[in-house]
């Protein structure tokens, strides 16, 4: 009987791990009988945008974090699948930062190609995970919205790759339950033309706080001001865009921050991260970690240290993103066809800790940059993933951390070289601030 392998979520990770034993069997291999729960009714997680938040139509928590007029924040030269270009995809070069669309095309046009899409159980939510000891098997339980009916099915393996953007960690500030504005979590921003002529406030300094406010700032607010307890984000912001400490209250709709100022808003975005969360795991079974780019009880980052039949995909905090995913579920996928051997405890826990001395002494975000390199490397290493010029992507990484410095609302308008095939991406037709239209159809249109 073969072996048959559980895979939760249907995103970018969820569907590396598709792709990575399709690759194997078009090679000839004999592969586990794999199944993938996804809760949404199509695939790519956080790419597939919808426009509810709250409760999704089954009454599930709505999985997405994304919005309207995304456009990528980093190059698309740094995400590249090794095995499946964007020059392959679209048959022509495009620019380096695409809008969400078009990104969501490019992931959903490799596994199309790989025939995966029969794997998957759609409008189907995991609600328990549990390991049998005496048997050596997980028993997965999920709920298929479709047909109202509840399953129970035997793995040998799970893969749970569900991602770590969905679940708000929202803060608390005195005087939220009297402000008279919206406030909202980044989880449930949506569009920026809610806010044109608003005056705003973002909490946060991190990539979400800096692309949320940008879209705001594109579509028409009228002033933008941000605050974080880690100081300010560094760049050149537009006149209407100024930076704060932190907020320490709020009375009415006057915010005040810790430098004793203080300033009139009509919406309030919270930019503060997500949480790990987990819930249908059984506790033995839970990763429990914050943002890190080393995790913590998953060796090589995947393997869960307390059973090594449990893999989890893409729980770091991320540089790289698509490709290193694929790296780690090729790994997987190693390791659960016996070609990757797994070391004892021991010497598992022990790689994981020069890991984590590794990431306690990185000082700048260029270290970040080859740490994280270095890591996916690693995994590239061991399997046959298509080794895809890490130290080039490392480069562009830097390269694009400079460019943010030099100008933030411009950045979006450089281009980076492939390095699958050493194109450099053509300039956009449309200056990014310019290009209100984010449909693929504008995007790709007169493209060369």
């Amino acid at each position: 009987m073969s072996q048959r392998v559980a895979v939760i979520g249907a995103g970018p990770s969820g569907l590396a791990q598709l792709r990575s034993f399709a690759s194997a069997k078009e090679k000839g291999a004999d592969v586990p009988d794999v199944v993938c729960y996804e809760k949404q009714s199509d695939w790519g997680g956080l790419w597939n945008y919808t426009w509810r938040t709250g409760l999704d139509e089954n009454g599930e928590s709505v999985h997405g974090s994304m919005y309207r007029y995304l456009w990528s924040n980093g190059p698309k030269e740094c995400l590249e699948f090794a095995d499946y270009g964007f020059e392959e995809h679209f048959g022509k070069p495009i620019a380096s930062y695409p809008p969400r669309e078009v990104l969501w095309d490019y992931i959903k046009g490799r596994v199309e190609k790989s025939g995966v899409r029969d794997q998957i159980r759609f409008n189907t939510s995991v609600r328990r995970v549990t390991f049998d000891d005496a048997t050596s098997k997980f028993m997965v339980v999920a709920f298929d919205h479709e047909t109202d009916v509840e399953t129970t099915d035997e793995f040998d393996y799970v893969v749970v790759a569900s991602g770590h953007f969905s679940v708000p960690n929202m803060p608390h500030f005195s005087g939220y339950d009297k402000f008279k504005g919206r406030i909202l979590h980044a989880h449930d921003f949506r569009d920026a033309m809610e806010f044109a002529g608003k005056d705003l406030l973002i909490i946060g300094a991190s990539y979400s706080a800096e692309d949320i406010g940008s879209q705001c700032w594109k579509y028409g607010a009228k002033s933008i001001t941000s605050t974080s307890r880690i100081g300010t984000m560094g760049y050149g912001w537009p006149d209407n865009w100024e930076e704060k400490p932190i907020l320490t209250h709020v009375d009415g709709n006057t915010v005040y921050f810790s430098d004793g100022t203080s300033k009139d808003v009509d919406a309030i975005i919270s930019c503060t991260g997500y949480l790990h969360h987990f819930p249908f795991m059984a506790e033995n079974l839970r990763l429990v970690t914050g943002n890190r780019l080393w995790t913590r009880d998953l060796y090589e980052g995947v393997v869960w240290e307390r059973n090594t039949r449990l893999f989890y995909l893409g729980m770091q905090d991320q540089y790289y993103t698509f490709n290193m995913f694929d790296a780690q579920a090729w790994f997987a996928r190693d390791v659960i066809m016996g070609r990757i051997d797994m070391p004892d405890q021991a010497a598992m826990q022990a790689h994981g800790e020069r890991w984590q001395e590794r990431e306690a002494a990185l000082e700048t975000a260029y270290e970040e940059i080859d740490f994280q390199g270095d890591y996916t490397q690693e995994l590239v290493d061991q399997t046959d993933y298509p080794d895809f010029n890490i130290p080039l992507v490392n480069q562009m990484f830097k390269k694009w951390k400079g460019d943010k410095v030099k100008a933030i609302m411009e950045y979006r308008d450089w281009g980076y070289e492939s390095p699958l095939t050493g194109t450099v991406a053509p300039k956009h037709h449309t200056p990014w601030a310019e290009a209100l239209d984010d449909s693929m159809e504008s995007y790709l249109a007169n493209e060369s």
